[in-house]
């Protein structure tokens, strides 16, 4: 069983809250003996440190969820200069270290997409590489999300990310016809060789926990999470 899950995707607004979500309800429905955590790395904003805190009893402090936090709703090197300060990775690597060691499971949600930048140096996909983080990459439906698969997928096989799979996700209501047409899964599997481990459908209210969990049980969490269990 893989100890940790990095969900990043091709941009923001992807999706990667909603995976993320949909894990952690299904595993807190279904594997409750198991301990787990929650990490938004770096976040800039007000956002998904908020999100996990209103949803879940997490067993952490906020800098256990987000060791890195900043203000401006900007880029982390960015947001960093306005307050005369540096994107300190050492302190989210001491973090997550510590987490994975206290936990079975921790699901870490990427800032951005694959090429977002982290430090003026490193992107997402550099510090995935380098810190050995298992990845899934959330694809939007849309018109043009078979171009954005296959980029960020060569983005991430540059970089050397361990990428275990693709979900695809609907931030909109989409119909069979635009889901076929869209992101059609044998084309996009073909096209990138990574697996399209399944796609969350649009949903009105994504606080509900018990509905998350059903739909993450629909995605191929073998190939996903438990390939090894």
């Amino acid at each position: 069983m893989l100890n940790a899950l990095l969900i990043t995707g091709t941009d923001t607004e992807a999706g990667k809250t909603v995976l993320t979500t949909a894990l952690a309800a299904y595993w807190q429905k279904y594997y409750p003996q198991r301990t787990w955590g929650i990490m938004k790395p770096i976040q800039s904003g007000i956002g998904d440190r908020e999100w996990y805190q209103n949803l879940f009893t997490l067993e952490q402090s906020a800098e256990e969820i987000t060791p890195l936090y900043f203000q401006a709703p900007l880029a982390p090197p960015l947001a960093a200069a306005r307050e005369n300060r540096r994107v300190d990775l050492a302190v989210v690597w001491q973090a997550l270290s510590k987490l994975r060691s206290q936990r079975d499971f921790v699901l870490i949600e990427a800032l951005g997409g694959l090429g977002s930048p982290v430090t003026e140096e490193l992107t997402v996909a550099d510090l995935a590489a380098e810190w050995r983080l298992p990845s899934v990459l959330v694809v939007p439906v849309r018109l043009g999300a078979i171009a954005q698969a296959v980029a960020n997928v060569a983005l991430a096989r540059q970089s050397r990310v361990d990428l275990k799979g693709i979900v695809l996700n609907c931030v909109q209501p989409r119909s069979d016809a635009e889901l076929a047409d869209w992101t059609p899964p044998e084309l996009i599997q073909s096209l990138t060789n990574i697996p399209v481990l399944g796609c969350l459908p649009y949903l009105e209210n994504p606080t509900d926990l018990d509905k998350l969990a059903q739909i993450a049980s629909d995605l191929d969490l073998e190939t996903l999470i438990f390939q090894n269990d």
